[in-house]
């Protein structure tokens, strides 16, 4: 390992040298059946022409010039998602916990404006939010917090997808000012909020005048079958949408949209970023969206991720030590009742990159693109790698 690098990650002992589609390929050529994309980035796979050709020209025309003037492939950007998404107005960053940073300082201007002193936030256990300080002080997890302390004050956290727990709040506080969420908590287990807990958040939120922010930094960008996931709950509009991740096919890129209320809380001066919706990353995000439109990758994934569950169900369900297989889209999750994270290195040796989080959740985050074949493929590989090691133990 590189001695001059802070020991940060826990890496894998493979480096790639290319990508192809939903296959990454190693120094020695080996192929890799690409199951976690990135970590939800690259949903179009690798090497996606219609990326190269963005990357290729804008890079050759102009990469750099900052928000001191216009940016025209940002303003076509902006476009593309506000139509999208049904929301008004954008800001661009360089990666999701930057653009959560932006959604907690828009809560915040929210509560003075209304004469709050000290605004709250309701976050949920269990939630991922980013490792930079408001960012990780939203975050439900106290593995990644420990040694941080103190952290960002401003947070109250409830159970997810427990509605009463913050009518609960309403009713006992009023320096509340906005609710912010993962529609699926993917870094927390691949756990799908229930259909109606959006809405309910968003009546609650109505009836307060708080903000509804939506994390959709994972689940954005056409991985649970939606263009964003709050899109499965019709007529359903936040206030604030976080994106990254999948917006930039791996070109670094955040977004922080608002509507409503939250649309004239940012000013000149309130907020900034120096790279933040440069050309190169708004014109990759613009090709991103064209390529999941033309290519129908919505509909892909409400079709196959049907056949990955019932294929994942059918070899894994009632087997002794799988609890669940949960998630939306292409966001899955197999729960095991003991620590699996062993079972990304076995996976790593046969071919096949998986992830496991909270120490006993697989998780799968294949490419919008795949066919039906490669979807069935792993289902089954991946199937028979957790069955042969459950009957090991």
């Amino acid at each position: 390992m590189n001695e001059t690098l802070l020991p940060t990650y826990k890496r894998q002992p493979v480096a790639f040298t290319h990508g192809k589609g939903a296959y990454l390929y190693d120094e020695q050529k080996r192929a890799y059946f690409d199951a976690v994309s990135g970590i939800a980035v690259t949903n179009l796979g690798h090497a996606h022409p219609a990326i190269t050709k963005a990357i290729c020209d804008q890079a050759a025309a102009l990469v750099h010039t900052s928000n001191l003037y216009r940016i025209p492939w940002q303003e076509t950007l902006g476009d593309k998602l506000t139509a999208a998404s049904g929301m008004e107005k954008v800001f661009f960053a360089n990666s999701g916990a930057e653009a959560n940073e932006a959604a907690i300082k828009l809560a915040r201007l929210h509560g003075h404006h209304k004469n709050i002193a000290e605004p709250k936030i309701i976050v949920m256990e269990n939630s991922f939010h980013g490792r930079t300080n408001a960012a990780l002080a939203a975050t439900g997890n106290i593995s990644v917090q420990r040694g941080f302390e103190p952290l960002f004050a401003g947070f109250l956290r409830v159970g997810f997808d427990d509605l009463d727990a913050v009518a609960d709040l309403a009713a006992q506080r009023d320096d509340i000012v906005a609710v912010l969420v993962e529609p699926v908590q993917g870094e927390g287990g691949v756990k799908p909020a229930t259909l109606g807990y959006l809405q309910g958040l968003r009546d609650l939120c109505d009836q307060n005048d708080w903000l509804l922010m939506l994390d959709e930094i994972q689940t954005g960008m056409g991985r649970t079958g939606q263009l964003f996931a709050f899109q499965h709950e019709p007529g359903l509009c936040p206030d604030v949408m976080t994106l990254a991740k999948g917006l930039g096919n791996g070109v670094p890129i955040g977004a922080c949209l608002t509507a409503g209320k939250a649309t004239a809380l940012f000013g000149p001066g309130s907020h900034g970023s120096t790279f933040g919706g440069n050309p190169l990353s708004a014109r990759v995000g613009c090709a991103v969206l064209d390529a999941i439109a033309a290519e129908n990758l919505l509909e892909n994934v409400q079709l196959l991720s049907g056949l990955i569950f019932d294929r994942l169900r059918s070899r894994l369900a009632n087997q002794a030590g799988v609890l669940d297989i949960r998630g939306r889209g292409f966001l899955i999750g197999i729960e095991l009742d003991r620590d699996a994270t062993i079972l990304v290195s076995r996976a790593l040796a046969q071919g096949l990159l998986i992830n496991v989080t909270q120490q006993r959740v697989v998780r799968i985050l294949p490419p919008l693109m795949i066919n039906q074949e490669q979807a069935e493929m792993l289902c089954d590989r991946l199937a028979t790698l957790i069955l042969k090691w459950l009957a090991e133990q």
